[in-house]
């Protein structure tokens, strides 16, 4: 069974993240999205709001794709967290130039730690590419409209916070 890893924060799941799941997927027998606990970043979801987030936009996806996809939290090194769900591929997205410098660094540390486990880059298709949680949070702080960048669900969830 061919296994995938798609880490990141996922502070909220936008269009984009979907985007690189179901072509993500595509790749592999099963997909684990790896929500990182990254304490550092002082997220606006919990642990527990992202990763049921992440787990009903995925029963969508899987049913769709065909493909298993599971989430699984974790807070240790990524290469370590491979291993622990017993992933060969790490999955990332790129939007811009600037996201592909700081992979580039990423994927010759992973390499060095375990040259077991290959990564691949898919670009952000054209629609998604100015998408960020980072942006898609201020926006809908300021009370702007972030329906085109996430989902209802996640709307409503951004929405409630932001009351």
């Amino acid at each position: 069974m061919r296994i995938g890893l798609y880490p990141g924060t996922f502070d909220p799941i936008t269009h984009g993240h979907i985007d690189i799941i179901r072509r993500g997927a595509s790749l592999v027998d099963r997909l684990v999205i790896g929500v990182a606990i990254n304490r550092d970043k002082g997220p606006l979801f919990t642990l527990e709001e992202r990763v049921e987030m992440i787990e009903e936009e995925c029963a969508i996806l899987s049913q769709q794709t065909g493909t298993e996809i599971v989430v699984h939290p974790f807070e240790n090194l990524l290469i370590n967290c491979a291993k622990d769900v017993g992933a060969s591929l790490i999955v990332r997205g790129l939007r811009a130039v600037a996201d592909f410098e700081y992979e580039y660094q990423m994927v010759g540390m992973n390499r060095a730690l375990d040259d077991s486990v290959e990564t691949v880059f898919l670009m952000a298709e054209a629609r998604h590419q100015a998408i960020a949680s980072k942006l898609v949070k201020e926006i809908a702080r300021l009370d702007g409209d972030v329906s085109k960048f996430v989902t209802p669900r996640v709307l409503e969830a951004l929405n409630d916070r932001f009351k």
